[in-house]
């Protein structure tokens, strides 16, 4: 009887483990055919053409700090993409001086410096009046000078400095910087994305 019993059980795994390795496909029945979706595929936007040069004026900068990316937009059209690098401690909204962060939110350019320590330099309105305050009401330094840059003079034509190593400024290549400054009139809006 005990035998009898062992060998129903080892049956039941042997069964139990083609089962497992084929999942069932033996006895499975075929699926009935699907018809086509009809809605048609989203166009993802195509980046933008780098080959030509960059013609008139800019009106919107987006920068996402997550994504390290920085978008030029004219008349809402995506005309430039760069690569950038943050404050040393990206993560979060700028709170005062010192802090290696980035602020966010949205603001203006209010200064162009041809004469920067970095590779040309639009300046950012920040602090606002709201960040002022609350670092007066805090006792505290709310920072400032936030520019888009590029790279320190010192550093050979061509190199780019690694990682996140601003205060808090976003800085992008040379070559770039370059077309960004010639494009970007004071009062652009520059929008600044966690």
């Amino acid at each position: 009887m005990m035998k009898k019993l062992l060998r129903i059980l080892l049956l039941l795994l042997v069964l139990w483990l083609l089962w497992s390795m084929f999942g069932g496909e033996l006895i499975r029945r075929p699926a009935p055919p699907v018809a086509p979706d009809p809605t048609p595929p989203v166009a993802r936007p195509q980046p933008p053409d780098l080959s030509q040069p960059l013609r008139g004026k800019i009106d919107r900068i987006l920068i996402e700090k997550g994504a390290r990316r920085l978008t030029a937009y004219q008349d809402g059209k995506r005309v430039r993409e760069y690569r950038i690098a943050l404050g040393f401690a990206p993560a979060g909204d700028k709170v005062m001086q010192g802090d290696g962060k980035t602020p966010e939110g949205v603001y203006k350019i209010d200064r162009r410096n041809d004469r920067s320590k970095f590779h040309l330099s639009l300046g950012i309105d920040y602090p606002r009046p709201e960040d002022r305050a609350r670092a007066k009401k805090g006792g505290y330094n709310p920072g400032g000078d936030i520019f888009i840059h590029g790279q320190p003079n010192q550093i050979a034509a061509g190199y780019r400095v690694k990682g996140d190593w601003t205060e808090g400024c976003v800085a992008i290549d040379n070559p770039q910087i370059e077309e960004l400054f010639a494009a970007t009139p004071l009062g652009t809006e520059v929008e600044i994305r966690p």
